[in-house]
């Protein structure tokens, strides 16, 4: 009859020193807050890899004689690389560790860097962005496990949003050293843009092998249960909390072996079993999660956030703004934008909920995508009739468009999907089941990368973010239908959420 009561006053623990709380619970969540800002560092590598090529490209081309074709792939391919390095990660965390696995994306990622700095032809592009690409699959993958596994349930929104903002931080920095590099020659402003990502890896490899604790919930796993209670004590700041927060992760993990082996499943070959309960006989819930885990994933790429990413000089050069600099200065709006934005889920996710940030988001992006679309119909480049006022408010009207949908982005389908993806996953599923979902995050995203200049050469500048509109409208349908609330719940008690509200989702929104 106490369990209820014992969860209550861990969800009502506060976040921060100052916020009415014990000290001891105080200190507690900021240590989950430290370890939750280094493990994020991950982020902000990745994000900037991931923007740093929108502003660079053009001098690459100039630089190589590379064709628009050959850049297409070369930044559509990273995606598919990122979709290798995302499901090699969910094995690498559950045998090595989150904390390993952090160390190792962050190497890869200084070697992917330095290989692309001093490439002198396509091929070692191509082989540098290859080392990079799977980086950037293990860094979207181990971020959001090891934060949600880190996390208190009170606090574990907020600290689960830090990797969306670390990645937009990431881009956007990666959009300034565009900007304040490009003045350089030819032949060496792309190779400092590129090259001063190789810097930050080097630091983060260390201080998380030196300095940050493995999760409670992969040593329980791994029956390191001393260790455990060690790290959940420093996490919550409550001695008694840590023992029975450990009492409900080793019961979790004992129910999820004894349901292995009541399935004829060997629970000595962890991977293979994995794989098997989540894709060949999944349970009722296990299937619903997948489909929830999956379906936002792949409706957040749909949407085309990575043609904005990584096309936006070219979308802004196609409304009529020719000049360089204030290509790249628009850029960098969307980039202030996107990670501005994306901070208010950091304070609501766990006030207002999963599903109205998710709801407002998608209906956010369509409308802004649709306006997008209309500017661009009526730019210039569409309309060669076009007056100068016309043309003006074209190009202004597009950039706020952009603005507003990098916006409504930030405000759910940015940083919700992961905090919601890894929460859901029973634990023996977590970070396979994560891995899944970002592969489908970066297939989809390849998908947009590899096709996004082919696809507006064919139905034209507007008629491409008119699709997008449409995906964005069926994402809002998706999660209306398919999300319940997870708001305020322990990761232990997903399972049964997804079971009991496999009929009507809609119904246990809170």
């Amino acid at each position: 009859m106490d369990k209820e009561p014992q969860r209550q006053d861990e969800l009502q623990a506060p976040l921060l020193p100052g916020d009415g709380g014990k000290a001891a619970a105080a200190a507690g969540s900021a240590y989950a807050l430290v370890c939750s800002l280094v493990a994020s560092a991950i982020s902000i590598i990745y994000g900037y890899n991931r923007g740093v090529m929108s502003g660079a490209q053009k001098f690459v081309q100039e630089d190589l004689g590379i064709s628009d074709a050959q850049i297409e792939v070369l930044i559509g391919a990273t995606s598919i690389y990122s979709l290798v390095g995302s499901l090699a990660a969910g094995w690498a965390c559950d045998c090595a560790g989150r904390r390993r696995t952090m160390a190792l994306s962050a190497a890869m990622f200084f070697a992917g860097s330095a290989i692309t700095s001093v490439a002198g032809g396509y091929a070692a592009l191509m082989a540098g962005q290859l080392v990079a690409g799977v980086a950037c699959g293990f860094g979207l993958v181990v971020a959001p496990v090891y934060i949600a596994e880190m996390a208190p349930a009170a606090s574990r929104g907020f600290l689960s949003s830090i990797p969306e903002i670390a990645g937009n931080s990431g881009i956007l920095l990666s959009y300034i050293a565009d900007f304040a590099l490009a003045g350089f020659p030819k032949n060496v402003n792309w190779r400092l843009m590129i090259g001063v990502g190789a810097i930050p890896p080097l630091f983060l490899a260390v201080a998380t092998l030196l300095a940050m604790p493995e999760t409670p919930r992969w040593l329980v796993l791994h029956g390191h249960h001393e260790e455990a209670r060690r790290v959940l004590a420093r996490t919550t700041g409550d001695p008694a909390l840590a023992d029975r927060r450990l009492k409900e992760i080793v019961s979790s993990a004992q129910e999820s072996s004894k349901q292995a082996v009541a399935g004829g499943r060997d629970d000595k070959a962890p991977s293979t079993s994995v794989w098997r309960d989540m894709l060949i006989r999944p349970t009722r819930s296990v299937r619903r999660v997948l489909l929830a885990i999956l379906g936002l994933q792949f409706f957040q790429q749909a949407s085309g956030v990575a043609a904005l990413v990584l096309y936006a000089p070219r979308v802004f050069n196609h409304v009529g703004i020719t000049s360089q600099r204030a290509v790249l200065g628009a850029t960098i709006l969307l980039g202030v934008v996107k990670t501005v934005s994306i901070v208010i889920p950091l304070f609501l996710a766990d006030r207002l909920g999963r599903r109205p940030m998710l709801l407002t988001s998608a209906g956010g992006m369509a409308v802004s995508l649709l306006m997008l679309g209309l500017s661009l119909r009526a730019s210039p480049m569409a309309d060669a009739g076009a007056s100068a006022s016309a043309a003006w408010w074209a190009a202004a009207t597009s950039v706020t468009a952009a603005a507003a949908f990098m916006a409504t982005f930030s405000l759910g389908f940015g940083p919700v999907i992961w905090m919601y993806g890894s929460e859901i996953l029973p634990l023996r599923l977590r970070a396979q089941g994560t891995g899944i979902g970002t592969a489908v995050n970066r297939v989809m995203s390849a998908v947009v990368g590899l096709t996004f200049i082919s696809l507006y050469e064919a139905v034209g500048m507007a008629g491409s973010f008119y699709i997008f509109a449409g995906c964005a409208g069926a994402s809002w349908v998706f999660v209306y239908v398919f999300l319940p609330e997870t708001k305020g719940r322990s990761l232990e008690e997903m399972e049964a959420l997804f079971d009991d509200s496999a009929k009507s989702p809609s119904l246990t929104a809170q």
